[in-house]
């Protein structure tokens, strides 16, 4: 719906140039916006005039307007003077608010139709017929899908408008409540780097501006309107992804998720054979010391020296805890091929869990 509150600034704009009192109405008599309060036989007067055939008219010292939008008589507008210059200034802000409607439809069209394109609610010919009347150019495009933490509302929506607003090629929309999707023009983005800075200047923004923590998911780019949908889909798939695997990651890419996506991909019934596979009856039961050395020693590349100075212990501290870890999954993961069958199966429980909400015991 279009907010009265950029109606009220347009008439206070016009009232200050012009020094004359203007009120809206819209066709059931309610007041949209205004810059005096009209007597209550001015506003009795409306629906008359309303009904009347008259464009415009003069009632008890003021002028009255159709403001006339497609066609249809959306407002009346009142200017509280009876003055020739009161009469032209009514006629200019009719102008002003019917373009101000107008432009908000076009902008509510464009939305709609994008909206449309991602839920793949359109067929291909009636999409570009559709693009054409709404003046959208044909560009290379790609969707970045923005999951806020919390509730989403519309601080965070405007915010990010307003990085894009400018961008004619750019839509910034929504078809859930909880994520917001960028479908961003990417003729010139020329590398997965620029892609990147892209998601990376939108948390940052919303984290600053709005005080909102958001991770942002992005597809791949692609050249034709029917093909959104698919770059849509990519990043809803790199945000399940990366929940799974890269929790702690701000920004996540299709192209980018490596493994992750292998596993996501996998039944649930081979993952279930595969933890079979590799543990047999062991039960993994992981304390925090345990997981952080077994993470540092992974970022470490194995080194247990550095991973050993990092955690501030010593070496042979960190070989007895290794050793104790041998014996609890039987895997020794300071050889390279047990370290990436331990990783590789701490990711498919990850996907279990995160598919059923827990292993069974």
């Amino acid at each position: 719906m279009l907010s009265n509150h950029k109606i009220q600034v347009a008439l206070e704009e016009i009232k200050e140039i012009s020094r004359t009192d203007l009120a809206l109405y819209d066709d059931k008599g309610k007041q949209i916006a205004a810059t005096f309060e009209p007597e209550p036989e001015i506003c009795m007067a409306i629906g008359n005039f309303m009904d009347s055939m008259a464009e415009s008219q003069m009632f008890s010292g003021c002028h009255f307007f159709k403001v006339v939008v497609e066609n249809e008589v959306e407002y009346v507008l009142i200017a509280q003077s009876a003055s020739e210059e009161a009469y032209m200034i009514g006629r200019l802000a009719v102008c002003q608010i019917r373009n101000i409607v107008l432009s908000y439809r076009e902008q509510f069209d464009r939305n709609n139709f994008m909206q449309n394109i991602l839920l793949g609610n359109m067929l291909v010919v009636d999409m570009y017929n559709k693009a054409q009347k709404l003046h959208i150019e044909q560009a290379r495009r790609m969707v970045y899908v923005i999951e806020v933490e919390g509730k989403n509302d519309s601080v965070i929506m405007e915010t990010v408008k307003g990085l894009f607003s400018d961008k004619n090629k750019d839509f910034v929309t929504e078809v859930d409540e909880q994520n917001i999707i960028l479908v961003k023009d990417a003729t010139e983005l020329g590398s997965e780097e620029e892609a990147e800075n892209i998601a990376r200047m939108i948390v940052d923004t919303l984290h600053a501006e709005a005080m909102v923590r958001v991770r942002v998911g992005y597809g791949t780019a692609v050249d034709k309107l029917q093909d959104i949908p698919k770059s849509y889909q990519e990043a809803k798939m790199a945000l399940e992804v990366g929940n799974i695997f890269y929790v702690e990651s701000e920004t996540i890419s299709y192209a980018r998720l490596g493994i992750g996506r292998l596993i996501y991909q996998l039944p649930m019934s081979l993952c279930e054979m595969f933890i079979a596979e590799i543990f047999g009856e062991r039960k993994l039961d992981l304390d925090d010391e345990t997981l952080v050395t077994i993470q540092k020693f992974f970022e470490n590349n194995l080194n247990i020296s550095e991973t050993a100075r990092q955690l501030y212990v010593h070496r042979n501290t960190l070989v007895y805890r290794l050793e104790r870890l041998q014996k609890m999954i039987g895997l020794d993961i300071r050889k390279f091929e047990d370290a990436m069958t331990f990783k590789i199966a701490m990711m498919v429980i990850a996907h279990m869990t995160y598919q059923t909400g827990g292993l069974e015991e």
